[in-house]
């Protein structure tokens, strides 16, 4: 059998290992074709472009 824990660890404990787990600011990139702000590595919502070329079609895209 595993071993288990005789006691309970208090919520500092709890609290000192979870304190690493914040939220982190969201990166976002310029679009080098419309200069909208967009997230890196995803084609742009705006313009559809990605790397220099269109890879999106839709209604939502010019």
């Amino acid at each position: 059998m595993p071993p288990l824990p005789k006691k309970k660890h208090s919520k500092g404990r709890q609290g000192g290992r979870k304190a690493h787990f914040g939220m982190k600011p969201m990166t976002l990139a310029e679009c080098p074709q419309c200069r909208a702000v967009r997230m890196p590595h995803r084609a742009c919502p705006s313009c559809g472009n990605y790397n220099g070329r269109s890879v999106a079609t839709g209604s939502s895209f010019e």
